[in-house]
């Protein structure tokens, strides 16, 4: 038999896990929306001003503007992208937490010349006042699959004269 006066409490706590639980998720699932619009100022409701990421490459990006230039620029030569993200894993500590997902990623060129990338985000999340927000990203790439030459962007000629050819990262 359970004790009536104790449910409610329970019950409140339990739904405010699973309120935070969605809320975090739906912030992952925002920062597929706004690069697949190509919305990047949209990143400004994903991410703290101050937030780092590494998003497959070496380069750790320090603040939300370089985290969206670094994406404005890997996808902007793309003509169209489609980020699914799932298996979402949430672990809340206060106003602190912690999400990882599953993505696939598609990425064509206008020349039809698909890129894909399989792999995960692992996130560090902080509960601001105007809900939760990525204070760190990590992008691990576990698999990629494409066309050559959607990767590979067009050759250009360095001012010796020899050929340059630039691969797109994200």
């Amino acid at each position: 038999m359970t004790n009536d006066s104790q449910q409610p409490s329970q019950q409140s706590a339990q739904e405010l896990r699973v309120a935070d639980e969605r809320a975090i998720t739906d912030t992952a699932i925002r920062y597929t929306w706004a690069l697949d619009g190509k919305a990047f100022g949209e990143l400004d409701d994903v991410f703290l001003p101050n937030a780092t990421a590494n998003l497959g490459s070496p380069d750790r990006l320090v603040g939300r503007e370089a985290i969206v230039d670094k994406c404005s620029t890997a996808l902007g030569k793309f003509a169209a992208s489609q980020h699914l993200v799932g298996n979402h894993q949430v672990s809340i500590d206060g106003d602190a937490a912690t999400h990882r997902c599953y993505l696939q990623a598609q990425h064509i060129r206008a020349n039809g010349a698909l890129w894909m990338v399989g792999g995960r985000y692992e996130d560090e999340m902080v509960r601001t006042g105007d809900g939760w927000r990525i204070q760190h990203r990590d992008l691990i790439v576990m698999w990629t699959s494409s066309d050559t030459s959607a990767v590979v962007a067009e050759s250009s000629e360095s001012p010796d004269g020899s050929k340059n050819e630039r691969g797109a990262q994200l």
